[in-house]
């Protein structure tokens, strides 16, 4: 898979951003996100008390979605500022990022799920948390990028900050990645949700009091997105972020080749041999237009998807695998929220594949691009450069922004259904 992902030697060029804003007002009656916590304080979401406007800060590109919900996002009237050295140079930014950035301690207890095809997934669940908190705790399904896992900096960040709010959060441990176990000649591609769907099912059946909800990275990110264009009004999910999306596949590979995008490609494609040698012997003698030599000797990620995942996932060469699993075609199918965060100058999921103008037509969707950030760094914050992302708090309040919205309503509900429901009356007559 080209554009995808998980953190590897880095270093090059970059581009300048013209700071823009762009503040999509649409018509009330197609407006799925509201603020209900500006509107309870302020009759105009939109103005400050003084009836100074809340928009986010000019250095931010803003799209999608309405006035409203951005006025919860008291972190996007501030600028963005990459930590000093990082600004000028978005791969030194996501090289420091993958080497540099603190990897939180957790604790693990780890769940094997079976798939219907017989292989497996982990999904990684924080120790005591079962005990620790309520059943209707809203849960976070934390997706990680190509080869990526619960091991990884960017994960364990965003893992810790949502629990500090209180949430469950479980990690997504894709066929392969992160010690999951490998138990049929098939790992997972851009393309396929069926180990999400399973995952997100298995959640709601375990935990059917609470609101679930996803976040992913990179290749994680774009299966994410396509399983809610393909779910449509009836996915199970209350809400979704998405982060470095590469979208469109076609692009993101044309830049893969360039440069010094070469490094991370030759990264990505020695960390899938590594997965594919631990399993080498599932895929002994395979026939048909396998090419196991070519995957298991890949220098770059597209022989490994030539000679192994567009087969597996029934495509008819690695150029139709990539223009059919592409998640900017999904977008306008998505009926939850949905926050994206890229950055302008990342080097795996550029920027120019965004598909904004489907962004800005989809009320359910929001658009943040930082004009810094690399693929996975985001060295910007309070916490930089060490400390987690420059997302994750942002992050944060677009989720509790949803599940405020969604506890709101549900307790409006159950108060409109109990004013309204007939009293039982006793009559007696007296004979």
């Amino acid at each position: 898979m080209a554009p995808l992902q998980t953190p590897s030697p880095f270093a090059g060029s970059a581009s300048r951003f013209a700071p823009r804003l762009r503040y999509l007002l649409l018509p009330a009656a197609t407006m799925s996100l509201s603020s209900s916590v500006a509107s309870s304080q302020n009759p105009d979401p939109d103005r400050a008390a003084g009836g100074q406007p809340l928009l986010p800060h000019s250095s931010l590109e803003i799209a999608g979605a309405q006035s409203g919900l951005l006025a919860g996002f008291d972190s996007l009237r501030r600028p963005y500022r990459p930590f000093p050295v990082f600004a000028s140079n978005r791969h030194l930014e996501t090289i420091f990022a993958a080497f540099t950035r603190s990897l939180p301690a957790v604790t693990f207890r780890r769940e094997c799920l079976r798939t219907p095809d017989d292989g497996a997934v982990a999904l990684d669940w924080v120790s005591g948390d079962d005990h620790a908190l309520p059943q209707d705790a809203p849960l976070l399904i934390l997706l990680p990028g190509l080869t990526g896992g619960s091991q990884d900096t960017y994960v364990r960040h965003m893992l810790l900050r949502a629990r500090s709010k209180g949430w469950r959060v479980v990690v997504f441990n894709s066929r392969g990645c992160g010690s999951s176990p490998v138990t049929t000649a098939k790992f997972y591609s851009a393309s396929f949700t069926g180990d999400l769907r399973q995952v997100v099912d298995h959640v709601l059946a375990r935990y059917p009091e609470c609101n679930i909800y996803a976040a992913g990275w990179s290749l994680g990110a774009n299966i994410l997105v396509r399983y809610l264009g393909e779910e449509t009004d009836k996915c199970h999910l209350s809400g979704a972020v998405s982060m470095c999306n590469p979208f469109d596949l076609v692009i993101a590979d044309e830049d893969f080749h360039k440069g010094f995008n070469n490094v991370y490609d030759r990264a990505l494609a020695n960390a899938l041999r590594t997965i594919f040698k631990k399993h080498a012997l599932l895929f002994e003698g395979l026939g048909g237009e396998y090419n196991i030599p070519k995957a298991a000797n890949a220098k770059t990620v597209r022989d490994f998807d030539e000679g192994l995942t567009r087969v597996s996932f029934g495509f008819k060469s690695v150029d139709d695998y990539y223009s059919n699993s592409s998640s900017s075609d999904s977008i306008k199918n998505v009926s939850i929220p949905l926050l994206s965060i890229q950055a302008d100058n990342d080097p795996i999921a550029p920027s120019r594949g965004i598909p904004r103008e489907d962004i800005k037509a989809n009320p359910n969707c929001l658009l943040i691009v930082t004009p810094q950030g690399g693929h996975l760094g985001w060295v910007a914050g309070d916490e930089a450069p060490f400390g987690c992302p420059w997302t994750d708090p942002i992050v944060m309040e677009f989720l509790e922004h949803v599940q405020n919205e969604k506890s709101s309503i549900a307790k409006n509900s159950t108060s409109y259904e109990q004013q309204t429901s007939a009293p039982h009356l006793s009559v007696h007559v007296q004979r």
